[in-house]
């Protein structure tokens, strides 16, 4: 392949992986999920010990059955290929969930492993991290910024080296205080 052709499959292959995160979120709200098992790989890991399209399902439905109605908005999406045909991404989005009586808002990040099979990219793994969680009556502010018993502890920013690291300066953490005690 010359360059030209190599460098206009990579800007196809960016389009093509950006549609499939956008196409995920839109089958989960509108619980197409027969469409939605097939953005993934047939022998997707769901568990330790289960894969395939079966157990994805099963635990999609799992997890669609707890609340009503969600709405994906995507944002910042960054895709590193590994090669032609593998990738993995970063990606932003902000969430919103009828769960009874609250309506839950999550600030999120997406860990996405992606491979292109027959000259479709496919998900072959996709892991949720959480900046925050909680009703919209709330605001996600302090060390417990995830609310909603339905998802895990916030695990974003602060997982970041350069985030720690950010605010370990002694300079971050005067600012910081300050801005807090202005409140």
């Amino acid at each position: 392949m010359d360059d030209l052709a190599a460098r206009i499959d990579r800007l196809e292959s960016i389009d093509a992986i950006r549609q499939l995160v956008s196409f995920y979120g839109m089958c989960i709200d509108h619980r197409d999920m027969d469409t939605l098992t097939k953005l993934f790989i047939p022998e997707v890991r769901v568990t330790r010990t289960e894969s395939g399209h079966e157990a994805l399902r099963a635990l999609l439905d799992s997890q669609m059955y707890q609340f009503t109605t969600s709405i994906h908005f995507v944002g910042n999406h960054v895709i590193d290929f590994i090669d032609a045909d593998h990738a993995e991404g970063k990606q932003y989005s902000k969430v919103e969930h009828e769960y009874g009586e609250q309506w839950v808002m999550m600030g999120i990040e997406y860990w996405d492993r992606y491979e292109r099979r027959d000259g479709k990219w496919l998900f072959t793994g996709r892991q949720v991290k959480s900046f925050y969680a909680c009703d919209t009556m709330e605001r996600p502010n302090g060390p417990d910024k995830v609310r909603w018993a339905v998802s895990g502890p916030a695990e974003i920013p602060m997982r970041y080296d350069t985030w720690r690291a950010f605010w370990a300066d002694e300079q971050a953490k005067a600012a910081a205080k300050a801005y807090l005690q202005r409140g």
